[in-house]
């Protein structure tokens, strides 16, 4: 296990924090705290913060063509959310309304404009019962992974042309081929398999070189893996719950990792005290700019 220098964002603090995005055109990082039901936005050159409260729980979102827009997976619904004020302008699909056992999870704008996001079951046993989708302006929903448990670490090779979707509770990693005009996927085949010691996988993103960063949200580290799916770093974090790793800054030279507070454990409330904030280490790499939602 490597050491790297990793230093805490002072500001908001999160019960779980996830769905990290860099605005490069806005220079603002932007995230959201799932169980808070609040999306945050912090100026990256002067460190201020604000928030929006919202009407329910938000699994993730995604940067659209207009830059006060966002689409926004909100417990059962993916929306239009005006970032400058927190209204949903429209709601462009249900997925799952009708199953109180699931709600949306990990969400990101793919290569072809859409926004591919997942379900997980959200009740403590976790079965297989999720599914991760693709959903797009006119709010055509396309199932396209199905007995997922917890969907998560959805991220895109430079090309384009390989997506990376894990499934956290069995802790795999899988890759498949990527249309990046049409969303088309093909060759499912397994990238890494990793345990709670290893760190089961939560979100992912990826790097210029083509390498996939995951964070190991049972083993309190970021991993990184080859494009061949070689696990060749394991960076150990100050916080044993990270949950997204996300390439920031003006050079996407910066990697920003969130993490989860968990309420219920007083003991690990206790040791840990900045649970639930951001963290920042340098890796030596840049990351990739975000794509945006087709409007």
């Amino acid at each position: 296990m490597m050491t790297a220098t990793i230093s805490k964002l002072d500001g908001i603090r999160s019960d779980l924090a996830e769905s990290l995005i860099w605005d490069p055109k806005s220079g603002h990082l932007l995230w959201c705290d799932v169980l808070g039901k609040r999306l945050h936005v912090r100026d990256w050159e002067s460190g201020r913060e604000h928030s929006l409260d919202l009407p329910d729980v938000i699994g993730s979102f995604g940067l659209t063509q207009d830059d006060d827009l966002l689409v926004a997976a909100i417990r059962d619904r993916i929306v239009l959310l005006r970032l400058s004020s927190g209204e949903i302008v429209e709601t462009l699909a249900e997925i799952e309304a009708n199953d109180a056992r699931t709600r949306l999870n990990d969400g990101k704008v793919g290569p072809d404009g859409a926004f591919y996001v997942g379900t997980m079951d959200d009740r403590p046993e976790r079965q297989p019962i999720a599914a991760l989708y693709r959903v797009d302006r006119a709010g055509t929903v396309t199932r396209l992974v199905s007995d997922v448990t917890v969907s998560n670490g959805l991220a895109w090779s430079p090309d384009g042309r390989t997506l990376y979707h894990a499934d956290s509770r069995p802790g795999w990693i899988d890759a498949w081929d990527f249309d990046p005009r049409t969303g088309a996927i093909s060759n499912r085949r397994r990238f890494a398999q990793l345990v709670n010691e290893t760190g089961r996988p939560d979100g992912g993103t990826v790097d210029v070189s083509g390498n996939y960063w995951s964070a190991g949200i049972s083993a309190g580290v970021l991993n990184r893996f080859t494009p061949d799916g070689t696990l060749v770093e394991t960076i150990s974090m100050p916080v044993p719950r990270p949950t997204m790793p996300c390439f920031c800054g003006p050079d996407l030279d910066v990697l920003v990792v969130t993490s989860l507070r968990p309420l219920a454990d007083a003991d690990m409330l206790a040791a840990y005290p900045d649970l639930g904030h951001l963290f920042t280490l340098t890796p030596g790499t840049r990351g990739l700019p975000p794509h945006r939602f087709r409007l």
